[in-house]
């Protein structure tokens, strides 16, 4: 018998025997803080639950008072429905240029130099701890293994910690059979719910040793300088500076339309809107590997939320809320494109589902929120978080009314759209598809990837993949909140490869 503090200082008596049955006890006790750790701590920070009592009252409310002014007001419902979706779509796309304007023009992103990244001495370097979390990948372990091993690095002031599952026995076979395992820790976490990436990095957090620590995916093959451009970066930022996030590109992106179509789209992520995010001073949505952070500061935070399933977008903003910035860096992690079509909607509503599970927490005290972050940065927070998902599902609707107006024009579909509201779904319509399409263009250039320029023009087909993608996550978020649906690695095309072995040397 253990016992721990719980969120209020209750002493909370656990018999791990009977919770992690065959578990030895001191791996029960650090699965357990693994998995609720944050909880205790923070239960409102926790999205353990989906909606607190408070949230499921408003949104049931809500909902029958839209059911009931629909029966009663059908025509001003729906014609109301639609203006102010049609005004958040304006100001969504507005602040979406905004941002990625800033991100094009502005100096923010940090650019580290080889000479200046290797000019540092082994012994002026901190021990850094590298977690590797993975499930389900006998077929690319090994992959991993030798790219994250080609780290310029003292190998004296690297833990590299393998974190697998216990019962996945395949790829814990696969990690034992590489012939680079001797250099990394192979960590088994108990087999215990949630089935969650975070979960699992949080197991690894309490072995951490070093004094930052980062993230690499299954299918990564990170800059072999990267942590030595994060030391020099941290010892040139100040001190509120706590997180850097490097840049994700994939190396697969010429194998379909759908890898094609989700490079540029990640390219404008990581390549202009989150450094228009630090430009401005916004709190900003980590990607789910390599960002590095300070040790310290991210055990005083609770580490990651298991429950959550874009555990990084909630912790970017969970520190943001601290009082702590994030930097974003010139060093590249080369990964994966979904090729498929089934798996890339797996992996996209996930993310949506845990945009909105980040929305849910941070604004289970309202209130509290707009007075940490302000107004401005909050508005962006719903943005980034809830309104992405929303009004990418939204987007069906939208598309499904456009074509009634094409196809008939019936005098009904006139009676919903007022002049006001008209102009502004025509502006979205027109301009707004235009500036997506013409982000993408710039993308194309600005990068050199001139592969990407036929799919920029074709990219609406992308934007039915992400609607559907959307709708698939709320339906989700109401029934299997923290279901982690597995993203399948391993399906790239060789060349991509090829290339990128050949450009990431040790």
């Amino acid at each position: 018998m253990s016992v721990l503090k719980g969120s209020g200082g209750d002493d909370l008596d656990l018999d791990f025997a009977s919770l992690y049955p065959g578990v030895p006890h001191d791996e029960a006790v650090m699965v357990d803080e693994a998995i609720h750790g944050l909880r205790r701590r923070d239960p409102l920070g926790s999205a353990s639950i989906a909606f607190t009592r408070r949230q499921k009252f408003v949104t049931i409310g809500f909902g029958l008072v839209v059911v009931v002014c629909a029966a009663l007001w059908p025509k001003s419902t729906v014609t109301w429905s639609i203006g102010v979706f049609t005004f958040i779509y304006l100001v969504t796309l507005f602040d979406r240029v905004r941002l990625f304007s800033a991100g094009l023009s502005s100096k923010e992103m940090l650019v580290i130099g080889d000479e200046e990244a290797l000019a540092l001495r082994d012994e002026d370097l901190p021990m850094y701890t590298v977690l590797l979390p993975a499930y389900g990948e006998p077929d690319v372990i090994a992959q991993l293994l030798a790219g994250v091993g080609k780290l310029n690095y003292p190998r004296e002031k690297l833990q590299l910690l393998l974190l697998l599952e216990a019962d996945d026995h395949s790829t814990v076979d696969s990690a034992y059979a590489s012939s680079d395992a001797s250099r990394f820790e192979i960590v088994l976490v108990p087999a215990a719910e949630p089935r969650t990436k975070p979960k699992a990095c949080n197991y690894g957090l309490l072995r951490a040793t070093g004094s930052i620590v980062t993230i690499y995916d299954a299918e990564d093959i990170p800059d072999p300088l990267q942590l030595r451009r994060v030391v020099v970066s941290f010892n040139r930022l100040p001190k509120e500076v706590v997180c850097i996030q490097a840049k994700l590109v994939f190396y697969n992106d010429t194998q379909n339309y759908l890898t094609r179509w989700f490079t540029s789209e990640y390219d404008q992520w990581f390549g202009y809107i989150l450094p228009g995010l630090m430009a401005v001073k916004s709190p900003i949505p980590l990607g789910g590997t390599s960002n590095h952070i300070k040790t310290d500061v991210l055990v005083e935070a609770g580490g990651w939320d298991p429950f959550n399933v874009t555990e990084d977008c909630d912790l970017g903003f969970r520190l943001a809320k601290q009082g702590y910035e994030t930097a974003v860096l010139d060093s590249t992690t080369y990964e994966e494109a979904n090729s498929d079509p089934i798996n890339w909607i797996r992996q996209r509503s996930r993310w949506y589902k845990g945009y909105m599970q980040t929305f849910l927490v941070n604004f289970r005290s309202p209130v509290k929120t707009f007075r940490e972050f302000g107004f401005v940065r909050t508005m962006r927070l719903i943005t980034l978080s809830v309104g992405l998902p929303l009004l990418t599902a939204t987007n069906m609707v939208f598309w499904l009314l456009t074509l009634t107006w094409i196809l008939g024009q019936p005098d009904v579909m006139r009676q919903f759209f007022p002049p006001l509201t008209y102009f502004g779904a025509l502006i979205s319509l027109v301009l707004g598809n235009a500036a997506i399409m013409y982000m993408g263009l710039i993308v194309a250039r600005e990068d050199r990837k001139h592969h990407l320029l036929t799919a920029a023009f074709v990219s609406p087909v992308y934007w039915v993949l992400m609607s559907l993608a959307a709708i698939k996550a709320i339906v989700q978020l109401l029934f299997q909140p923290s279901y982690w649906e597995k993203t399948h690695h391993g399906l790239h095309d060789e060349d991509g490869m090829a290339a990128i072995r050949h450009e990431v040397k040790g």
